[in-house]
């Protein structure tokens, strides 16, 4: 077994404990440093951070509870186990109150030492995992990718919006609904001249018919019942910059022809005013179903299908990426840990096979969903545990040996992710030897920088 990249401070007075669980501790893979008094390795803490403290509790000047309360002012998340004799369960119990992670009762056996040390390091991972991702969220800085992916159809579409960000004509986005069409609007923006402008979206499903048109070109004082003031619309807010028009395909007809005369004139006039506004402005509209059709069916206007269909992307759907569930799900589990304030709970890999083989309807949407629900309850019933295989599924339909390829593929991508590309870690999650992880990682195209 590698070891694993941290240590654990050992403290306890009696030199035979320290050398004996010194050994057991580093046979199981741990870099340990031992303490004959706690305030040692006080010391050390400003200089080397520990993963896990096992300390005992009765020990001579500073005793293991007053460690606790120390290294509570320092970092409460830092796990401290504490060694109690029989007669201390009480202190132990208060211990735990107090913050401790857990106590060991003596004797112990060397198989309930090493279970509970890796906890607490599994659990500090975790820690350190969702720290780091917070404060890139309060700092604002790039995440990665908006569009998150590895599978052909994801790095073609990442493509096709990286060339097309660089024009400004209008864009047309066909997806199922969950599948991440504003996410793809949003790429397209933010890749563009456009960025530091106004991005600017509005779900034409959920905006009345009597009001829509006022929430796209605007009013002015008492053009109508109600308009107590004037209003700037959605087109004239996002002058300079984008507007995403969702669910285009709920546009009322009546407004899809005052919206065809702007997209042409690029011009709109408030509504109760004469007065032209003119607009420099990019259009992006997504639509979940075949407008083609819609339009010769009469549901849509055929001149501005036309209008809208001059560049157009198709957004896949779940099943059409599903060696993409795994990363994806990893991703979302750290959005939520970090949006939360909450440790994400490990997520066991025995379950991996659910995720991939359930047919999410609701696409990318649900799968975040799944993975908030995970994260702040521990639930997986957001997805089929039966380990039913769903002959619709493209996952199940696969041959036998890409299934297992895939599966495989899966567990290393989600180790390296959660390890951020840290080689030794992986080792140590998936008891794989560094040369047969590279080669696996080889095989399936995996790079360690891309998970850092």
């Amino acid at each position: 077994m590698s070891p694993i990249n941290s240590s654990i401070f050992f403290i306890d007075d009696e030199k035979d404990v320290r050398l004996a669980n010194e050994q057991t501790l580093t046979l199981a893979g741990f870099d340990v440093c031992v303490f004959e008094r706690a305030d040692e390795a006080m010391a050390l803490l400003g200089e080397k951070s520990p993963h896990v403290i096992v300390c005992d509790l009765r020990l001579p000047g500073m005793d293991g509870h007053q460690l606790l309360t120390e290294i509570q002012k320092i970092d409460k998340a830092l796990p401290v186990i504490l060694i109690t004799g029989h007669g201390d369960i009480s202190m132990a119990v208060q211990a735990m109150h107090d913050g401790a992670y857990d106590f060991i009762e003596k004797p112990f056996s060397t198989t309930r030492l090493i279970d509970t040390v890796r906890r607490a390091y599994e659990k500090r991972q975790l820690t350190l995992e969702n720290r780091n991702l917070k404060q890139a969220l309060e700092g604002h800085n790039v995440l990665g990718p908006r569009i998150i992916g590895k599978t052909p159809v994801i790095c073609a579409l990442r493509a096709a919006i990286a060339k097309l960000a660089r024009t400004s004509a209008d864009v047309l986005i066909y997806g199922e609904t969950g599948t991440g069409k504003e996410l793809v609007a949003r790429s397209l923006h933010e890749q563009s001249q456009r960025r530091a402008k106004n991005f600017v979206a509005l779900n034409c499903g959920a905006v009345p018919e009597n009001l829509i048109e006022s929430e796209l070109f605007g009013h002015e004082k008492g053009a109508f019942t109600g308009a107590d003031t004037r209003r700037v619309g959605k087109f004239e807010h996002a002058h300079g910059g984008t507007l995403f028009l969702d669910e285009i395909e709920s546009m009322p007809l009546t407004s899809q022809v005052s919206l065809l005369r702007v997209l042409e004139e690029r011009a709109v006039e408030r509504l109760g005013s004469n007065e032209i506004i003119k607009l420099d402005i990019r259009v992006i509209a997504a639509t979940k179903i075949d407008l083609k059709a819609a339009s010769s069916a009469g549901d849509f206007r055929e001149d501005l299908y036309y209008r809208l269909n001059v560049l157009t992307l198709e957004v896949p759907s779940l099943s059409e990426r599903s060696e993409d569930i795994p990363l994806l799900f990893q991703h979302f589990l750290y959005l939520a840990s970090a949006h939360y304030g909450v440790e994400a709970p490990a997520f066991p890999a025995g379950q991996l096979q659910s995720l991939m083989i359930h047919k999410w309807p609701g696409n990318v949407r649900e799968l975040r969903n799944a993975a908030e629900r995970f994260v702040l309850t521990g639930d997986t019933s957001g997805f089929d545990l039966t380990g039913k295989i769903k002959s619709t599924d493209g996952y199940s339909n696969k041959p036998l040996p890409e299934k297992i390829d895939l599966f495989e593929r899966a567990l290393i991508e989600q180790a390296l992710s959660a390890s951020r590309g840290c080689i030794k870690v992986v080792m140590e999650r998936l008891g794989l030897p560094r040369k047969t992880l590279y080669d696996k990682m080889k095989k399936y195209g995996l790079d360690k920088a891309l998970f850092k």
